[in-house]
């Protein structure tokens, strides 16, 4: 096959994928004023990647994707891979609220006229396809926990906000109104359903919530939130982190989910003759997630970090409101997964750190692992996890650090056939050598507590 042909295949692919969408970006463009695009895309490590361009080469970039080296990005490439192409998706297109005249643009990834299979957002389409094909649809909302802190990183950016129990604290919550405001009009513009904000468990922390929606459309906003929140931040000079845990002594960051699956406009988890108001298929699915929390939690914990909010000592707020353990209770904060109400749960186990599209990927992967094997959640736990959860026999810890969660994605059947080995293979080669680069850093507390030994 010649270079010309090898090209033609690679542009028809990608026409292929844009074409099905239908939404003129050139035209948009000129209707909405918009003068730049940035076409994105998220690596396997969560990183934001993207290229500016013009709107008057946004036709030609529509069809034929924007050029990237996919080895100078964290996803498991080469130099000697071809140019990778990020075909923008027009549906997902937001006018960035601060600055109309530039349209952010998720994208698709492709190499060689394929679909690029680790990519993060191919790997949710792939299971939300999966989900598809079983008759439902895959609603979800996050909870984006972050800190507001002093642009050096190195602590919150409120220095009045000293309270010993912080959370809901209306006074520190005003005192950051300015930058709290802007993020909360951007939704509200965007029409996302933003509906309330406040400051959280610990100190400079802070959450903003939004209407629950397709788990596609969710991750696609939760990326640009976390872009947002950061840009509207540096605006007031100020800098938000959504790191795990930033400050040993202060509750780390999470991001809980909200899951529900949807079957012809209703709610299948939803059955009032259910426990709790929930569907056998709802039980089925808490019971893929019990099965695959060890392994799940490689993608939903991604990081070094990542252990220290979910292994995590007592707080000065009194708890850490993260899971170690891995259960399923009613409304109760102290377990990995809540049932807050009929027809939906929530799992509190995932951080800050998680890519917003693996997250959902990995929810989804899991949960339909538990309905086609019929799996059985086990007993519901009433207690309190926190103070009596070392009475309980039989349930499973979650890892206590990122290689034991790495070791258990690599043991798992389920999440490597059902993300595909594309996948989980680059990422647990991606994520080994970042374990490898940590156990190599020589730490100040190894220095205190071995120097003289």
């Amino acid at each position: 096959m010649t270079r010309t042909t090898e090209i033609a295949r690679e542009a028809e692919g990608r026409a292929a994928v844009s074409a099905n969408v239908g939404l003129d970006l050139a035209k948009i463009a000129k209707e909405r004023g918009i003068k730049y695009f940035l076409i994105s895309y998220v690596d396997l490590f969560g990183g934001l990647r993207a290229k500016l361009v013009p709107a008057a080469a946004i036709g030609p970039m529509q069809k034929e994707g924007a050029g990237f080296a996919g080895f100078a990005t964290w996803l498991d490439m080469s130099p000697a891979d071809p140019d990778l192409f990020a075909v923008p998706d027009p549906s997902s297109l937001i006018q960035l609220p601060w600055k109309e005249e530039i349209g952010w643009l998720a994208a698709d990834l492709y190499m060689a006229g394929e679909e690029v299979a680790q990519a993060p957002r191919t790997v949710l389409k792939k299971q939300l396809a999966a989900a598809a094909a079983l008759g439902y649809e895959v609603k979800t909302g996050v909870e984006c926990e972050y800190f507001l802190i002093t642009p050096d990183g190195k602590s919150i950016s409120d220095t009045s906000d000293t309270a010993e129990k912080p959370c809901y604290d209306q006074s520190a919550l005003m005192r950051r109104y300015d930058v709290i405001k802007d993020i909360c009009d951007a939704m509200l513009k965007l029409g996302w359903g933003a509906y309330q904000n406040d400051h959280e468990d610990a100190n400079g922390q802070f959450e903003m919530n939004w209407n629950y929606d397709n788990a596609l459309l969710t991750a696609d906003r939760h990326v640009f939130f976390k872009y947002m929140v950061k840009s509207i931040a540096e605006q007031h000079g100020l800098r938000a982190t959504f790191m795990p845990k930033p400050f040993i002594n202060l509750t780390g960051s999470g991001c809980h989910a909200h899951v529900s699956l949807w079957s012809k406009g209703k709610n299948a988890f939803s059955d009032p003759k259910g426990e709790l108001g929930v569907s056998q298929l709802g039980y089925n699915f808490i019971g893929g997630l019990i099965h695959n929390a060890d392994a799940l939690c490689a993608i939903t914990n991604p990081t070094v970090n990542s252990y220290k909010r979910i292994n995590a000592p007592r707080t000065i707020s009194g708890a850490t409101w993260a899971p170690n353990t891995v259960t399923y209770t009613g409304n109760n904060r102290t377990h990995m997964i809540r049932i807050p109400d009929a027809g939906r749960f929530e799992f509190r186990l995932a951080d800050g750190a998680a890519n917003p599209y693996l997250l959902q990927a990995g929810l989804t992967a899991a949960g339909l692992d538990g309905i086609e094997n019929q799996r059985d959640p086990g007993k519901r736990l009433d207690i309190n996890m926190y103070t009596d959860g070392h009475k309980v026999k039989g349930a499973k810890r979650l890892p206590l650090n990122m290689l034991d969660a790495l070791r258990a994605l690599e043991k798992s059947r389920v999440l490597g056939e059902r993300l595909g080995q594309p996948f989980v293979s680059g990422y647990l080669k991606l994520k080994h050598e970042e374990w490898n680069a940590y156990s190599r850093h020589l730490t100040q507390w190894e220095r205190d507590n071995t120097l003289d030994i």
